[in-house]
């Protein structure tokens, strides 16, 4: 039955205007324009010469189920018996920023990835991303994944295998709190990330030692880099986290720009949704959250440990110094936690954070 009024001249705020287009057109149209960026880019990387390479992250999990990351790109190969193919086999180049945005994803590739006798096919996704979950059977330690695309050469991650006794582990984020990356500051940001060479960027003080010290004590605990930062980042973070001696552990980053849903992918969700997910991943691990007090660390560490206070053995926050938060566009106030059932810590560097975590019997 027809409801509308009798006097159509007359538009409600749901009547819609000719020639517009409605939200999810607009949508739709944005997806399909960001295909045809990627498209002719992928033609214009291999009118270049650039070949499809398969990257492959560190992953973790359970003795029963593990995480795969990795990456399929069109990136170029440097000319064989040069320089630059020996330093990227090294893994020493001096890499600046910007190349690391040169690649071209490979949206929706088969992948093959094997760990041990199991075989596993997977589609990467429109940032050519991998990220899966594999039932598998592994002895707690390090083992391997061979991740495998169309015309590309083999690969391996390490995989680090939790053992189901392990109570303890380290989620730490990386921008402002073990790498001193400007990241809120609009300009510095761009050229952080775009121009700057990775040996040039700055460890922060004592976070280094901190995080040794952890593993050291508590040998079997894992370590998780959680950050905001994008995929295409992840080769110079995990060089950069090894020429500074931070432990190895596995980096969760996210992807700028379109997804399924949304115009923009949300750095807080991502943190909030791998916590979530280390919480259910491991029901017994009660974790240490290190961040810094210049973006929204403490609301998403404070939100979760008031979810999950059985969870989180302590949260450390690193405070922005005077000229750090000035150019950051200032800082959060140092709550008052008096009523949480969860210890925090707060100081400037990482000897500061270790004093307190010894009168918790953490360190």
């Amino acid at each position: 039955m027809d409801t509308a009024p009798n006097n159509s001249s007359q538009k409600t705020a749901h009547t819609p205007v000719p020639g517009a287009l409605s939200g999810n057109q607009v949508f739709r149209l944005a997806h399909q324009l960001s295909d045809a960026v990627n498209s002719a880019r992928i033609r214009l990387a291999k009118r270049w010469k650039f070949v499809p390479q398969t990257i492959a992250y560190q992953g973790y999990g359970s003795t029963s189920l593990v995480r795969v990351l990795g990456r399929v790109l069109l990136t170029q190969k440097p000319l064989p018996g040069s320089k630059a193919e020996h330093a990227a086999r090294n893994g020493n180049q001096n890499v600046r920023g910007w190349r690391a945005f040169t690649s071209v994803p490979l949206q929706f590739t088969d992948v093959e990835i094997t760990i041990g006798d199991v075989v596993t096919h997977v589609k990467a996704d429109r940032g050519g991303l991998i990220d899966i979950e594999v039932d598998v059977k592994l002895s707690p330690g390090w083992h391997t994944a061979v991740l495998r695309a169309e015309g590309t050469e083999p690969v391996e991650a390490l995989i680090q295998v939790i053992a189901p006794d392990v109570k303890f582990g380290i989620v730490s984020d990386i921008d402002d709190t073990v790498m001193v990356t400007a990241l809120p500051r609009p300009f510095l940001a761009l050229w952080n990330t775009f121009v700057l060479s990775e040996r040039a960027r700055m460890a922060t003080p004592g976070m280094a030692v901190l995080l040794d010290r952890l593993t050291v004590e508590h040998p079997d605990a894992p370590v998780i880099y959680l950050s905001t930062g994008p995929w295409n980042a992840a080769p110079t973070l995990a060089r950069f986290l090894n020429r500074n001696m931070y432990p190895s552990g596995a980096l969760l980053l996210t992807d700028w720009g379109l997804t399924q849903d949304r115009w923009f992918r949300s750095g807080q969700d991502h943190k909030r949704q791998n916590l979530d997910r280390l919480a259910k991943e491991f029901p017994d691990m009660r974790w240490l959250l290190v961040g810094d007090n210049g973006q929204h660390d403490e609301a998403i560490y404070s939100s979760f440990a008031q979810d999950n206070p059985d969870k989180v053995a302590a949260i450390a926050i690193r405070q922005l110094s005077v000229s750090e938060s000035v150019f950051a566009g200032g800082h959060s106030e140092d709550g008052d936690h008096t009523t949480s059932r969860v210890p925090w810590i707060y100081s400037p560097d990482g000897a500061g954070i270790a004093k307190q975590l010894a009168t918790l019997d953490i360190l």
